[in-house]
């Protein structure tokens, strides 16, 4: 196909899923099976809208009435407080209430209070539409925005049935930002937010709660989404200082596991722990998260660690850890919410006294660089989907930073153990069922509520297979690639293949194989090791090439050492 050919296709792929949404669940549209399952699976709702496989309990759980009791007293002071929000009586009470939780009835106008949301609806007025017009015309992520929104959210009333209400406001919403700030585009982390907005906002309310969310810097989730997520390498690291500061054993074990943080907590840290908490207690966080900031995020993630302690030291193996603190805990947290968010305010001071409650401000990397709503017409590659070939620069920063990590905790955990390392034993080696986002029912079936990162958009293109603690050969064979432009069918903005090798896609006659070393002096190997790793995983590498039709010949046979890590076998 030409280049207008190809235009004309992705334009036209464009204009039907808008076509699709506009329509709405009028007679006669198309929906298959998956998109829209049946009701009668499901037995009752609770107060959130959340729909579940079995029945809840026809009475309500002492706690439970106890709460909600509490709930209702607290109405009438927030009426009060919602109608007087600028007094110093509101400001001076705002904290302690807000940490008491939200009456369910207020959130979405304290919400939109604590976001200013309607300040800026009204100095925009009509840009909204106006980001909706373009993204209809030049949005280059309508193909993943549409396969999100069918997945998000689809254990909820509001969004299980396909182009519902509110699949179509999610749409529009997530549609007209890729447009709004071009610079993120779309990320699939955003859908979970756009959702979450959504299910106490209007759609403009919606789409400007998202905009400060991202680019006031009390928020700052810029960083998050933008091409290689500086923001959220930082806070990993920062969460490790905690976790080697007051978790030490805890953190060794990790390590020995090769569960490195951001196997555990990338979902905390993208989404303001919406996926990995039970609903009740993710909007707790979430009313802390507006009022506070991003500062919550470190304090929520040690207090996480520090409450599940003694049910993790036990553990063995790197599925063991990743199933309770990616699954386990959004059924069961085992503690109730007051408790939680309780021990998180002990803990932000207790942090504050060792000067590790707050990462910093954001870095210059992790703040818009452009204006935001100013159009900017797509390149060819963007409109038509095709993948780029090559690593940015913070794409490539992002992943040295993580192989660094990983690799100085394999070398503290050789260094300080008589016992060399068994990565098999410890659930590194070998295959695990678990990726960095390891949701069973979402990576690996339409029907899940939630899908790993793994298929974000052409703005968040690290690459995440070091994000996994196995070794570099499992990591290539395994590498999950995070443009959503991947012509698979069910994910990108066009669908083009490359057909050229690239670094996720070696050529058919490469085989790569990355050798972990031991160091010969243990105990001045740390000293000596460079603050920096190589700019791509090309060391320790043996590369072999084979011819079929001839009897594969040895040559070339260099020594592997340390000061000579490259060792190459050409088999000709």
């Amino acid at each position: 196909m030409n280049e207008e050919e190809l235009l004309k296709r992705s334009a036209a792929e464009r204009d039907r899923i808008f076509s699709c949404y506009d329509r709405g669940r009028e007679n006669g549209v198309e929906i298959d099976p998956w998109e829209d399952p049946a009701y009668e699976v499901y037995h009752t709702t609770d107060r959130y809208g959340f729909i579940h496989d079995k029945r809840l309990p026809m009475k309500m759980d002492p706690n439970e009435i106890k709460l909600h009791h509490v709930e209702m007293e607290r109405v009438k002071k927030w009426e009060k407080m919602t109608k007087d929000w600028e007094s110093a009586s509101t400001k001076e009470k705002l904290r302690r209430r807000i940490y008491k939780g939200i009456p369910d009835r207020f959130r979405g106008q304290v919400w939109c209070l604590l976001l200013g949301v309607k300040t800026l609806k009204k100095e925009q007025a009509g840009k909204y539409d106006e980001m909706l017009k373009l993204a209809r015309q030049w949005s280059t992520e309508i193909r993943q925005i549409d396969a999100d929104v069918a997945r998000q959210y689809r254990d909820h009333i509001d969004y299980r049935e396909r182009y519902s209400i509110k699949q179509r406001s999610m749409f529009y919403v997530l549609a007209a930002y890729s447009m709004y700030n071009m610079e993120v585009g779309y990320c699939q982390g955003m859908s979970v937010l756009a959702g979450l907005l959504l299910l106490y906002m209007n759609e403009e309310d919606a789409f400007w709660g998202l905009s400060v969310l991202l680019a006031d810097k009390k928020y700052s989730m810029h960083g998050f989404y933008v091409d290689g997520f500086p923001k959220l390498n930082r806070f990993i690291e920062h969460h490790d200082k905690i976790m080697n500061k007051f978790l030490p054993k805890l953190k060794r074990k990790l390590d020995k596991c090769g569960c490195d943080s951001i196997l555990y907590a990338l979902k905390w840290f993208f989404v303001v722990f919406q996926e990995r908490t039970p609903v009740t207690l993710g909007l707790r966080i979430w009313d802390v998260f507006l009022l506070d900031g991003d500062r919550i995020l470190p304090a929520m993630a040690y207090t996480i660690m520090k409450m599940h302690k003694r049910y993790l030291l036990p553990m063995e193996s790197l599925d063991e850890f990743c199933n309770y603190l990616q699954m386990k805990l959004e059924k069961d947290f085992g503690f109730d919410d007051d408790t939680v968010i309780s021990s998180m305010e002990r803990n932000i001071e207790e942090l504050k006294r060792a000067k590790l409650d707050y990462p910093g401000p954001p870095l210059p990397q992790e703040l818009p660089r452009y204006p935001f709503g100013t159009f900017k017409e797509p390149s060819f590659t963007s409109k038509v989907g095709r993948r780029s070939e090559e690593f940015s620069e913070a794409q490539h920063v992002m992943r040295d930073s993580v192989t660094q990590r990983r690799d100085m905790a394999v070398m503290e955990e050789t260094r300080d153990s008589s016992t060399p390392v068994d990565p098999v034993s410890c659930g590194g080696l070998g295959g695990s069922k678990f990726s960095f986002d390891p949701s069973l029912e979402d990576g690996t079936s339409p029907n899940g509520s939630r899908r790993s990162l793994a298929d974000t958009s052409v703005t968040s293109t690290a690459d995440l297979s070091v994000f996994s603690s196995a070794t570099r050969s499992q990591a290539l064979d395994n590498s999950l690639d995070t443009q959503s432009n991947i012509s698979d069918g069910s994910s990108g903005s066009g669908g083009l293949p490359t057909p050229r090798a690239t670094p996720h896609q070696p050529s058919p006659d490469v085989v790569r194989i990355y050798v972990p070393y031991t160091p010969p002096s243990p105990a001045s190997y740390k000293d000596d090791l460079p603050r920096t790793l190589p700019r791509s995983l090309e060391t320790n590498k043996i590369r072999i090439r084979v011819d079929p039709d001839q009897t594969p010949i040895v040559e070339n046979l260099k020594p592997f050492s340390l000061e000579s890590p490259e060792l190459e076998l050409d088999l000709k």
